[in-house]
């Protein structure tokens, strides 16, 4: 059932919601969570196809707000809201409320999306495209307990990224992160099979690959060995290598829908690891709500050399702080850096001395040397030395000539 509001309110709108579940025979609210969709018109119908799809299997109220600031200053200077109401149909057992804003209530989509929220239920932000620089700063963030990004659908994903570890807060999470689940998961089980040393780590993806490079971080956080990152033609990522000592590991899928796994000692398999659609992606996204903290510890690992001019390699080092580089062309070293001793002071210069004198520490000429003690055989009788030509005599202490 569908109605449709035009220069309309939120009291109508939740007015229109009662009369449609009614008119559905579906009185109760069985919904989970309220999915918050913030868009444009361009953009709009492929993320609610997505949200549709995944609500089948998380029951949700999808509020989809699409922002129209319009273009000459009479549009901009005016706030008029028109609605769309979806129950039943295509959106099965939950409701889909489509907000156009227009004018400066653009501006302003906290105050219509509050009132329409469920009550007593999870909220649930996602910008599919454009999203703001620190998500739980925006007022639509604020009243989420998730903030879904996808730094694939921006210009320079790769700093991006390191935007997303500057501002994260317990709850953002990234598309590009959920796209390496299966990814992760190979590699820990064949991690769990084979018990040997590992070296180095090698993972292959397309350029301004997010995926790839969240992987390439993931790896070098979680085993402490330099991880390089290398360019293919994808699709997305193509192949990851672990360098073991009792040979290499690797998963290699070239056609993004099968992957091989090849390890020592053991026969080759095919895994399924197909490309997923943006409705499978968002459907994992939901079915958990608490922070994902090993995100927050992949992004942030490498986040001061994410935009690196160039690739730099460490001695690995379990001890050491990890670091993380990629270069402008895609490609990056992930290592963990052995701490560095500070440089030791330059030494001084040696004296300049003539030959035959004692050297001496420091630039200072070296102190008179008293005479040597008189031998028992130097002496006259009497008690008095006996003059030697070129030493002191007994003759009032004057030395011969």
């Amino acid at each position: 059932m569908n109605i449709d509001l035009t220069d309309t309110t939120s009291s109508r709108i939740n007015s229109a919601l009662v009369q449609a579940r009614r008119a559905t025979g579906t009185p109760a609210v069985g919904m989970v969570l309220t999915l918050v969709i913030v868009t444009d018109e361009g953009n709009h119908y492929d993320a609610l196809k997505a949200a549709s799809e995944a609500s089948k299997e998380h029951p949700s109220r999808i509020l989809v707000v699409i922002k129209r600031p319009g273009r000459s200053p009479r549009d901009r200077k005016m706030a008029r809201m028109d609605a769309e109401v979806r129950v039943g149909g295509e959106t099965g057992t939950g409701e889909t409320v489509l907000l156009r804003l227009h004018g400066e209530l653009a501006n302003h989509a906290y105050s219509v999306v509050l009132p329409l929220l469920l009550p007593d239920a999870p909220v649930v932000v996602w910008w599919p495209e454009d999203a703001p620089e620190h998500p739980a700063k925006d007022l639509l963030g604020q009243l989420a307990q998730r903030r879904i990004t996808d730094a694939q659908a921006t210009e320079d994903p790769v700093a991006t990224l390191g935007l997303r570890a500057e501002t994260y807060t317990p709850g953002d999470t990234d598309l590009a992160w959920t796209r390496i689940t299966p990814w992760r998961s190979v590699l820990a089980a064949a991690l769990d099979q084979k018990h040997s040393k590992i070296t180095s780590a090698v993972v292959e993806g397309e350029a301004y690959n997010p995926s790839s490079e969240l992987l390439s971080l993931w790896l070098a956080e979680r085993l402490r060995v330099p991880v390089d990152r290398q360019i293919s033609e994808g699709p997305g990522l193509t192949a990851v290598r672990l360098e073991t000592a009792d040979g290499v590991i690797c998963l290699d899928r070239a056609d993004g829908a099968l992957a091989e796994l090849a390890m020592p000692g053991q026969p080759d398999r095919h895994v399924a690891l197909q490309r997923r659609e943006m409705s499978e992606l968002i459907a994992e996204e939901l079915r958990r709500l608490d922070p994902d903290e090993m995100y927050a510890i992949s992004v942030k690992f490498g986040v001061n050399k994410l935009n690196g001019g160039g690739a730099a390699r460490h001695d690995p080092a379990p001890a050491g702080a990890a670091e993380a580089t990629s270069s402008g062309g895609g490609t990056a070293t992930a290592t963990a850096e052995r701490p560095r001793e500070a440089p030791a002071p330059p030494r001084p210069p040696l004296p300049t001395r003539d030959p035959g004198t004692a050297p001496s520490p420091t630039n200072t000429p070296a102190p008179p040397q008293a005479p040597p003690a008189p031998k028992p055989s130097d002496l006259k009788p009497g008690g008095k030395p006996e003059g030697k030509p070129g030493g002191s005599g007994g003759n009032g202490g004057k030395a011969d000539k």
